[in-house]
């Protein structure tokens, strides 16, 4: 049986046509490989939002990539917006989201007795291979809120933040966890849920009370060690993709490989940003002594 990145290769190449491939024009390979994308997906999730085609999850990003593009041109001669209750409410909000996705994560998996080393996908419709699906999706919906993240720094003129890095990881998560969503809702995928979920409590905590001004602002002396956490996270995701990239487990070798090479890109732009933004300022502030 050909695995499922051979089926892509076959269904982007052209029709199995007994046995053999029969090539099609682009335009029909293109259309070929849109419905086998639509019809090889989890059914469990298919009829959940945003799941079952690529489309409103592309719509979304080209709709963030023009007010990316548009955004500080509007707001170039006006006043920066007070969003502070907004922030407030939106950290604090996605602090709580967080940790109920974390709590689902952890005690899903703990009670489904996954292992960290080789976990395959649990298809069925049992109560906890729903309940696991079912918190990928508010994982993968989490990652569509927090596109607000880019607006509310447009809005605020906040444009030193609008980052390649910023961008990148914000753009691109929401098509990973689209399509852990659309077809591997749960196994192996649990522990970047876990990890992350986690890191964000952390990280949102720090921007909730960032929020409140700057009695509280002097606080908050951590942020230094809230990158060093994000890229912990990245490095304990890398070790443990590689090894079930390396090793026998029923988990699809093609998801392993895109989350492998994106947490390396991810520990290459962080280390840099940790590097800029701490150790580059800690050795011009000593040379100003």
């Amino acid at each position: 049986m050909a695995s499922t990145w051979q089926r892509i290769q076959i269904v982007s190449q052209g029709i199995l046509e007994n046995g053999a491939v029969k090539i099609t024009s682009a335009w029909q390979r293109i259309q070929i490989f849109y419905q086998w994308v639509l019809e090889n997906g989890d059914k469990r999730t298919d009829p959940w939002l945003l799941v079952y085609s690529p489309i409103p999850v592309i719509t979304i990003f080209l709709t963030y990539l023009v007010l990316l593009w548009v955004g500080p041109k509007l707001m170039k001669h006006r006043e920066p917006v007070n969003l502070k209750a907004v922030l407030i409410v939106y950290n604090f909000s996605m602090v709580c989201l967080s940790a109920y996705m974390f709590y689902e994560f952890l005690v899903t998996s703990w009670l489904a007795n996954y292992s960290l080393l080789c976990q395959p996908v649990d298809y069925s419709n049992s109560p906890l291979g729903m309940r696991m699906a079912k918190v990928c999706w508010w994982f993968f919906f989490s990652k569509v809120i927090e596109l607000s993240d880019t607006m509310f720094f447009i809005l605020r003129k906040k444009n030193s933040q609008l980052t390649f890095l910023h961008v990148y990881h914000h753009g691109t998560m929401i098509f990973n966890w689209w399509a852990g969503v659309k077809y591997v809702a749960g196994g192996q995928s649990f522990l970047i849920g876990v990890i992350n979920s986690f890191v964000h409590i952390v990280m949102y905590l720090y921007y909730g009370l960032a929020a409140l001004g700057p009695r509280v602002q002097r606080y908050l002396w951590w942020k230094r060690y809230l990158t060093s956490l994000q890229l912990l996270q990245f490095f304990i995701l890398t070790i443990h993709t590689a090894y079930n990239l390396f090793t026998e487990c029923d988990f699809p070798d093609s998801m392993n490989a895109v989350v492998f090479a994106y947490c390396l890109s991810l520990i290459v732009l962080f280390a840099n940003f940790y590097y800029q933004s701490y150790l580059t300022q800690k050795a011009k502030k000593a040379k100003e002594m």
